[in-house]
């Protein structure tokens, strides 16, 4: 197990992660040991995913950097955003999707790391987006003031439903039956089946990352030291506990045998992990901390999985995202709002997607490494357009 999280500083962090037996009456506690600091990024980081195999981050600097989590060496870079990479979400170990400042969206091959689609998404930034669990459909919100439904089979935008104002985070529950849109402070909680919002969570403070701990419980951080759990159903708030001495950036929650753990990632440099209870009224209990002596902004979890039961996205030839009832559902038109249907994506544009790398091994241990300057290659693409001419 490995914690990975970046920061302004423009250093991706990894932690390795040792769980201890617990002694007869002590509290359990885990030990996080630095593993590898890499500095990849010319910007500070603003977005982290992982798989069973890789890293990738995200960055002001318009990059994509892939980390081997096996081998621990760079990968290479994806180039093909212009602006921020806002947003990065894998799909078991075949996909990686996208989303930037430029308002394109990206479906990326996982292991050749070619641009299979580049989608317009949104007139203005692409500031989040989430998969759902089937792994053909996918929301995703802008500064456009829109929240969009996307047929991932097809790789085209299912429906556009106007809001009122920018949300900033959209996520699916974890057996997709509702989602949850995030505008400043408040969380609006959607059912699936009836495409409308059941109810509005209201916190004091921005909220700054929301993750289900259970299709009915949500865990939300904020602009505040506080971390609370929410019941999306009656929109009470079970518990809340002190996390951190400064806000906190993002939250990440995971289960490994017996453990439903929750992790916190704060501008206070700190990272920690708590151990949650059965009962979500009950605070959990802290298993470790450890400081980075960063700003940190973004956060992740590697656990070293052999395989991911989430292999790939649906391919062209499976049925529709989700059953013809449920579509139907999506498709209907809550008061004040506009639901319509958008026409088909244009093609794919793949002219700008590259891979660079050279292998470079980051140094174990607190040093940072830099990157050499690395050449796009531009190989295939000379190809293809020769093939086309």
């Amino acid at each position: 197990m490995e914690l990975v999280a970046g920061c302004y500083e423009q250093v991706l962090f990894g932690f390795a992660v040792h769980p201890e037996p617990k002694a007869s009456g002590d509290h359990e506690k885990w030990t996080a040991v630095a593993d590898f600091t890499h500095h990849a990024h010319t910007a500070s980081l603003s977005a982290v995913a992982v798989n069973s195999r890789f890293v990738v981050t995200g960055s002001k600097d318009e990059t994509i950097h892939i980390y081997d989590m096996k081998k621990k060496v760079d990968h290479g870079a994806l180039v093909h955003h212009n602006g921020t990479v806002t947003c990065l979400k894998f799909y078991g170990n075949r996909h990686l999707i996208s989303g930037a400042e430029d308002g394109l969206i990206c479906v990326w091959d996982a292991r050749k790391w070619e641009c299979l689609k580049s989608i317009k998404a949104h007139k203005g930034h692409v500031t989040f987006l989430s998969i759902h669990p089937s792994g053909k459909l996918a929301l995703s919100v802008g500064t456009d003031k829109t929240l969009r439904t996307w047929n991932l089979v097809e790789g085209r935008s299912a429906f556009i439903k106007n809001i009122k104002q920018n949300a900033h985070i959209v996520e699916w529950s974890p057996r997709g039956e509702k989602y949850v849109v995030v505008i400043l402070n408040k969380i609006d909680v959607y059912q699936l089946d009836t495409a409308s919002v059941s109810g509005t969570i209201t916190n004091e403070k921005r909220v700054s990352s929301v993750t289900f701990l259970s299709e009915t419980v949500l865990a939300v951080a904020g602009d505040e030291e506080v971390v609370k759990f929410f019941d999306c159903d009656s929109l009470m708030c079970l518990c809340e506990f002190k996390a951190h001495e400064n806000r906190v950036k993002d939250i990440f929650s995971f289960e490994i045998a017996e453990h439903h753990v929750v992790v916190t990632a704060s501008s206070d440099g700190f990272i920690k992990m708590w151990k949650l209870k059965q009962d979500k009224k009950a605070p959990p209990s802290l298993l470790c901390a450890v400081n980075t002596n960063a700003r940190l902004t973004c956060l992740g979890v590697w656990l070293d999985r052999e395989t991911d039961t989430k292999e790939s996205l649906p391919p062209a030839a499976e049925p529709s995202p989700v059953s013809k009832e449920e579509q139907s559902k999506i498709n209907k038109k809550e008061s004040g709002d506009v639901v319509q249907e958008e026409e088909r994506q244009s093609k794919p544009n793949t002219k700008k997607c590259a891979v660079r790398g050279d292998g470079n091994k980051p140094t174990r241990g607190n040093s940072l490494v830099s990157t050499k300057k690395r050449k796009v290659v531009e190989m295939l693409e000379k190809k293809k357009r020769k093939k086309k001419i």
